[in-house]
């Protein structure tokens, strides 16, 4: 049985991952409202998360929001829509850059913070000693932290769109010579309330997938520290494949779903 499972294709291996994957998703689900919650784990998972992430993430937003602006901006120039130039840049910054910046971040900081942590006590054999004595790992490590992660991302979603598009009006406005008026009333006239809200929505599953990847691959390392280090680098690549096409996916959903708004 150990060489027929050494053989199977990479596919076949892909798909029971994902498998597994899902499974401790379900198991997360439904654990989280099971008691005791672990509010204090809760609480400092979110200020470690917190920690390291708000700071990159601002410091991203800003040339990500300056980026789009001066791009949109020459671009409108060019074809004589100046006017429309606040708007673009701030569905753009909201829609897609922010909640991009964020599954970076949540990723590439958070999510190999965590998976490093419970690779650490898998091979301490932590896990294990939790079981035998009775204690489920999932309720008592993976759920203050899975759900730590998806307030976090929302929290980050939201600042990166403020910080994104004050960046981008302050690089149209002065960089380029727009019109302050003119940005703000193009925003006003074709932003609605559903670019905000499948914004966020985005961000919570990012942060919840982020985390259940982590924790999937810090719950099966390698064997030895080296172990734990392949998994947190796979963790990051895993992640980002997952958030951009769980992002292409809600993305043509929206469009299709939600109509645009007109001048």
């Amino acid at each position: 049985m150990g060489n027929e499972a050494g053989v199977r294709p990479p596919p076949v291996r892909a798909l029971a991952q994902v498998g597994r994957m899902s499974t401790l998703a379900w198991e997360v689900v439904r654990y989280t409202p099971r008691r005791p919650f672990q509010w204090r784990e809760l609480i400092q998972q979110c200020w470690f998360f917190a920690s390291v992430t708000i700071l990159p993430t601002a410091l991203v937003s800003i040339p990500f929001g300056a980026v789009i602006a001066l791009q949109l901006g020459s671009l409108t120039q060019q074809i004589g829509a100046q006017s429309f130039t606040g708007a673009a840049s701030a569905l753009a910054i909201v829609q897609q850059a922010s909640p991009l910046i964020t599954a970076l971040l949540v990723a590439g900081a958070g999510g190999s913070a965590m998976c490093a942590d419970i690779g650490s006590r898998t091979i301490r054999e932590e896990i294990d000693a939790l079981e035998v004595l009775g204690v489920s790992p999932v309720q008592r490590l993976i759920v203050p932290r899975v759900l730590g992660m998806t307030i976090v991302a929302v929290l980050l979603n939201g600042l990166v769109s403020v910080v994104g598009v004050a960046g981008g009006y302050f690089f149209n406005v002065v960089m380029q010579g727009g019109t302050p008026g003119a940005y703000l009333a193009s925003f006003n006239a074709l932003a609605q309330l559903p670019d905000l809200w499948i914004s966020e929505i985005k961000a919570v599953l990012y942060g919840f997938v982020a985390g259940i990847v982590a924790a999937y691959r810090g719950l099966n390392p390698g064997r030895g520290p080296k172990g734990v280090g392949d998994a947190v680098n796979q963790t990051v690549v895993i992640t980002f494949l997952l958030l951009f096409l769980i992002n292409v996916v809600l993305t043509g959903i929206y469009l299709q779903v939600v109509p645009p708004k007109g001048m």
